[in-house]
């Protein structure tokens, strides 16, 4: 009968607009939860009958049916933070998490290390991510990120860049005596140099023009600083020549020497290699040195040690790299955070905890760094708000109550002309 048929039909109404009320209501609860993608009722007609057989167009139907929550990935606005460890995503792509139920990934980035020094997300998972080898350089390795070198160990200098001008107008006719360096050379410019043990020698380079396009650089050290050096004296540790063209470019360098032996303890012959540019013979432009008609000047003096150092701060750079800053005033990536990417995003599963878990239908995730391979990029001290608008929610549920309060009209109606029916009898 097609009025107990108009009943059904509107309690399927009712059915569904309830169901659709629920996903309203969780949007609106979940406004404040960060990382947080809202989700809209998708619905289908329910299965036709038809009138006149099959295929024929004059049908009816039977109601609704909820054919899928779907979960809807836009953008939500970025919350600037003070904490250092919280990370959020613009663009595609999800973090990826190890926890109790296997590996999981969530758009919440407010993450923190925990006492082991692991970084975990707010419901405890660890956060994934790639590892950096001992020199700071990012791997394919993945694993959790952890702070396992809270100490940075010392390193000798094994490297000094000079960039400098010579005066070409020197005069040639002084000699150098190691015995008086100061008053016997054409230019001298000061460098601090670090044994194996980390501490710090002041080393002074001095220079000499030979010729007109030639001249001569020797480091010198205290020799109360070396192992056989005297109190008061210089002591040649290293030397070379430098060799400009007719344009004041630095054309050709070689070193002669290079044996540092500060003792105390630290590696003996140390070797230093004092690096004056690419000269124009090893395809370089020969301008990290000059030889021009100018006064001689150093302009920035460059090496690579340090002392030891221990953890002062954290922070993450836009690459998701995690950067371990030291009291020594080095810095030494960690880890680089993973972003993960799916071709089907709608199709996750939503695990709560603002976790999402892989499906057949979502396919498997490509992971990656960010910014690559059409990921999304990091922003530190930051977080992903709820992409909740309380206002269209509102809306919505207005929407979903009328349709609600319709089909129980529609039920109501059935009742009463079922009630008609009813009365046939009596008449």
């Amino acid at each position: 009968m097609g009025i107990l048929s108009s009943m059904y039909t509107g309690f399927t109404g009712i059915q569904g607009q309830g169901e659709a009320l629920a996903v309203y209501g969780d949007n609106i609860s979940n406004a404040a939860t960060t990382g947080f993608k809202t989700a809209r009722p998708e619905f289908k007609d329910a299965v036709a009958k038809s009138l006149n057989g099959m295929g024929s167009s004059m049908a009816t139907g039977r109601g609704t049916k909820l054919g899928n929550i779907r979960t809807v990935f836009s953008q939500g606005t970025m919350l600037q933070t003070e904490s250092p460890t919280d990370l959020a995503i613009t663009g595609n792509g999800f973090f990826v998490t190890d926890g109790v139920d296997g590996r999981s990934f969530t758009r919440d980035g407010s993450f923190h290390f925990d006492k082991e020094g692991k970084l975990i997300s707010s419901t405890g998972e660890r956060v994934m991510g790639f590892q950096a080898d001992d020199e700071g350089k990012i791997t394919s390795k993945m694993g959790a990120i952890s702070i396992d070198r809270a100490i940075l160990d010392a390193k000798g200098t094994s490297k000094v860049d000079l960039f400098a001008n010579l005066d070409s107008r020197a005069d040639m006719s002084v000699k150098f005596d190691p015995k008086n360096p100061d008053k016997t050379s054409h230019f001298a410019t000061g460098v601090t140099v670090y044994d194996t043990n980390g501490a710090a020698h002041a080393v002074t380079v001095y220079f000499n023009k030979v010729d007109g396009h030639n001249w001569e650089w020797r480091a010198m050290a205290k020799g109360e600083d070396l192992t056989d050096g005297k109190k008061g004296e210089m002591v040649q540790q290293a030397a070379g020549k430098l060799t400009f063209n007719d344009q004041g470019k630095l054309a050709e360098q070689t070193t002669d020497s290079s044996s540092f032996n500060f003792g105390k303890g630290s590696k003996a012959d140390q070797k230093v290699d004092f690096s004056f540019g690419k000269s124009i013979k090893d395809g370089g432009d020969g301008l990290q040195i000059t030889q021009y008609g100018a006064n001689s000047e150093a302009y920035k003096t460059v090496q690579n040690g340090y002392t030891s150092g221990s953890i002062g701060s954290l922070k993450f750079d836009d690459d998701g790299r995690l950067v371990a800053q030291y009291t020594n005033g080095e810095e030494l990536t960690v880890a680089q955070v993973a972003l993960a990417k799916f071709e089907s995003p709608e199709d996750l599963l939503k695990i709560g905890g603002n976790k999402f878990k892989e499906t057949r239908n979502s396919g498997q995730p490509t992971i990656g760094s960010p910014n690559a391979g059409g990921r999304g990029t990091i922003s530190s001290k930051a977080l992903e708000a709820s992409t909740t608008d309380i206002a269209n929610e509102f809306i919505n549920l207005m929407t979903a109550q009328r349709n609600f309060q319709a089909n129980s009209k529609v039920i109501g109606v059935g009742d009463e002309l079922l009630g008609e029916v009813i009365n046939l009898k009596r008449t």
